[in-house]
């Protein structure tokens, strides 16, 4: 598997790119459902995606990591190499989405993607990450708890005051 860094070209997102990352995203109309981040998460359209993925992208230190596996898309991670409110959050960087094509969970990819974007962080020498898991989605909790993540504390996220849990794991050195 690899993580190939989303770049815009000329300012936008590559066409055919951003027609498989919709397609990825529809897969996950799930997981839509409990975030609320689209209107309809059965009707998930490529502009949606690219204005989510843009506003990811227009945070200082962001990167959406591609994760592809023979070739195919599998899934993406957002991150953030700090949180937009570093008085709030301390110095670790954080993933803020990770999203894998509903079709292919429980095949071990997030667990391979979690573990690349954590060495891309342990090799800029980063000594910890966090993420925010919403509240309602129970099976995202347990599958960072399985990762090695602990809870810090409840609260609320930035851009829909939705509750959530934020968690963090210890990077080692390599």
């Amino acid at each position: 598997m690899i993580l190939q860094p989303l770049v815009p070209v000329d300012g936008a997102l590559p066409g055919p790119v951003l027609t498989e990352v919709a397609a990825l995203y529809s897969t996950n109309h799930a997981f839509f459902e409990l975030s609320g981040d689209f209107p309809d998460p059965d009707r998930i359209t490529v502009e949606q995606v690219a204005a989510a993925l843009a506003d990811e992208l227009a945070h200082d230190g962001a990167e959406v990591l591609l994760a592809r596996s023979a070739g195919r898309l599998v899934g993406l991670a957002a991150t953030l190499a700090h949180h937009p409110d570093p008085a709030s959050a301390g110095t670790d960087p954080w993933i803020g989405l990770l999203l894998i094509d509903a079709t292919a969970h429980r095949e071990g990819y997030g667990r391979a993607v979690a573990t690349l974007v954590e060495d891309r962080f342990r090799a800029a020498g980063r000594t910890g990450v966090q993420i925010a898991v919403l509240d309602n989605n129970p099976k995202a909790l347990a599958f960072w708890q399985s990762q090695g993540y602990a809870e810090l504390r409840r609260a609320e996220d930035r851009e829909l005051g939705r509750d959530c849990t934020v968690l963090r794991k210890p990077l080692e050195a390599p």
